[in-house]
């Protein structure tokens, strides 16, 4: 009897054809790793949906994090913190390619750091100086956790919750930026 990534990677190698992001079976070694990180995918209520989602997006991420085992841990993270601050991972993932197109050394002008790109004076608010934002657990840890507090605050409002995470509420570019990538590459029908 075939295994369920088996019968996942079938179901998306089906499905290849009629979606765009998804071009080509992944190669053994994908495979390989892939088994290794659903097994440590504790965010994940169901095995089978840990393998057709890590597949998923490993497949979407492959073109900014061409390594398989290093795509794969992302993944696991993301799918891990986002799920703890009740968000969804493809959001997060949406909002990662917005600020940082997934480089956890990435600062910008104004000297937000790593990959959701989170302001270092959050590190002494929380009296954690020592917490580096370049680690991407510690990033995502961050970041997720404020982006779901902005959600709570503007009671659901995507657009003003990822306005006030960019600091730049009131104005529509950067939500609109954020929700353009999340329909465009990474939104997953619930």
């Amino acid at each position: 009897m075939p295994s369920r990534l088996a019968l996942a990677t079938l179901l998306l190698c089906l499905c290849a054809t009629s979606h765009a992001s998804l071009r080509q079976a992944p190669d053994p070694e994908l495979r390989d790793v892939l088994q290794r990180t659903v097994a440590e995918a504790d965010s994940f209520q169901d095995r089978f949906d840990a393998e057709v989602w890590l597949l998923d997006m490993s497949t979407r991420l492959a073109r900014y994090v061409p390594a398989p085992q290093q795509r794969l841990s992302l993944l696991r993270l993301v799918h891990r913190e986002a799920s703890k601050a009740g968000l969804r991972p493809d959001l997060v993932l949406a909002l990662i390619h917005a600020e940082s197109h997934f480089d956890r050394f990435a600062i910008s002008s104004a000297g937000a750091q790593g990959m959701m790109q989170v302001m270092p004076f959050w590190k002494a608010e929380l009296g954690r100086p020592q917490d580096n934002l370049t680690d991407i657990a510690t990033n995502l840890r961050y970041g997720c956790t404020i982006l779901s507090f902005y959600l709570r605050k503007e009671n659901g409002n995507l657009t003003r919750a990822l306005a006030r995470y960019n600091g730049s509420l009131g104005q529509q570019r950067y939500p609109a930026k954020v929700i353009g990538f999340w329909h465009d590459f990474w939104y997953v029908k619930p």
